[in-house]
């Protein structure tokens, strides 16, 4: 019974995750189409809304290696090897929540900014998300 619990749980925390990705993804699409004119349709917000939901769902919640891999001492501590997809999924959220926490600051606070800034949050989201992806999805092939 307690399995199942955790596991209903556990769906429902990942579920969470892909609805903020998707939130965040909405956001920046918001931004972008407005300052970039071809950007303004349908699917451009649901490609950004998806590809959040996706990395926010893969890469937040990434299995740590397994306890007898090579590289671990005795203690379960590492000797000299960096876990990639842990690295990649920090640097990923980091980038992709900041891109979507600076999208909202600018459309509450009605700022129109310079088109390279708009460029550079952009490229913060889909870098953000795309190593989040690649993250999650390393994490899960090494199983």
């Amino acid at each position: 019974m307690q399995t199942r619990v955790r596991k209903v749980a556990h769906i429902l925390e990942r579920l969470g995750l892909a609805m903020a990705g998707a939130a965040g993804g909405l956001f920046v699409a918001a931004l972008v189409g407005t300052s970039h004119a071809a950007l303004t349709n349908q699917a451009f917000l649901l490609a950004m809304m998806i590809g959040g939901a996706v990395g926010f769902y893969l890469g937040i919640d990434t299995p740590p290696l397994p306890f007898d891999a090579p590289g671990r001492s005795v203690d379960g501590t590492w000797i000299g090897k960096i876990d990639t997809p842990e690295l990649l999924s920090a640097i990923g959220t980091f980038l992709a929540a900041f891109s979507a926490f600076a999208c909202v600051g600018v459309i509450v606070l009605r700022h129109d900014p310079h088109l390279a800034w708009v460029s550079m949050i952009m490229v913060g989201w889909v870098v953000g998300v795309t190593m989040q992806i690649v993250a999650g999805t390393i994490a899960r092939l090494r199983r």
